[in-house]
């Protein structure tokens, strides 16, 4: 059977097929994630995102982006270096999100409140940072929500050495589609490229945001939404939010 060409045209058409079937697949998910959301909010907890390796981008279109939650922190391996005066030479060890001893110590320096919600994003779920910060997570009674694949997730080995995964420990579950290895073109002399775990899982989150944000306007609280730093008011009106949640949200370049 011959391949199919690759092109921008044949990688939208699989992206499109993807975003389809995660959006329509995942709704009783989604809700769920976002009651975690609201509850988390309602609460006057924050929503504790982290991610590794590309997944941080998750984490960043969750937390401190336009349209957004406010009450919402990004959790990455550079704080070992910011926060927690590791030199940094350490984020050069391309095994790092690997290691399992790292995430307790990213766990503190975070200093999450009882009220807090995570979300952790990890396309493979079997890394040891990943999966372990998900063990604390639980083991400190948050509630948890993973964006994973689970195609991939359930055909490769845990790093983890418990041999569990990210979904494992997770309260809901959102699938992000991806295929085993993320890209969904097929080479002609073998492999893949062009991978669509980013594009289904910021997918996934706006979801999320706009069903928690449904949520609280239906329990008559207003949700602290950001507006774009870019527009005259936005910084006045972000500040006053941010405030509310001073030492608890970190806000960086």
């Amino acid at each position: 059977m011959s391949l199919k060409p690759i092109s921008a045209a044949a990688f939208t058409a699989a992206a499109l097929t993807s975003l389809r079937r995660v959006a329509e697949g995942q709704r009783a998910e989604v809700g769920a994630a976002a009651t975690v959301f609201a509850d988390a909010l309602g609460g006057d907890g924050v929503i504790q995102a982290f991610g590794t390796g590309h997944s941080e981008s998750l984490a960043t279109e969750i937390a401190g982006r336009a349209g957004g939650f406010v009450p919402t922190n990004k959790i990455a391996l550079r704080d070992l270096v910011i926060y927690g005066g590791e030199p940094p030479a350490l984020l050069s060890d391309a095994k790092l999100e690997r290691d399992p001893a790292t995430a307790r110590r990213l766990y503190e320096l975070a200093a999450p409140h009882p009220a807090d919600a995570f979300v952790i994003a990890s396309n493979s779920g079997i890394n040891g940072c990943v999966v372990e910060m998900a063990a604390v997570v639980k083991e400190h009674g948050h509630p948890l929500v993973a964006i994973t694949s689970l195609s991939h997730g359930t055909r490769a080995e845990s790093r983890h050495p418990s041999g569990k995964r990210l979904a494992d420990h997770a309260d809901v579950v959102l699938d992000n589609g991806a295929p085993f290895g993320d890209s969904v073109l097929t080479l002609p002399g073998g492999g893949t490229a062009c991978a669509v775990s980013s594009i289904t899982g910021a997918l996934l989150v706006q979801q999320v945001v706009a069903e928690a944000i449904r949520l609280l306007l239906e329990r008559g609280a207003p949700p602290p939404v950001y507006l774009s730093a870019n527009i005259p008011e936005g910084d006045a009106h972000n500040a006053a939010l941010e405030a509310r949640y001073a030492g608890r949200i970190r806000r960086g370049a």
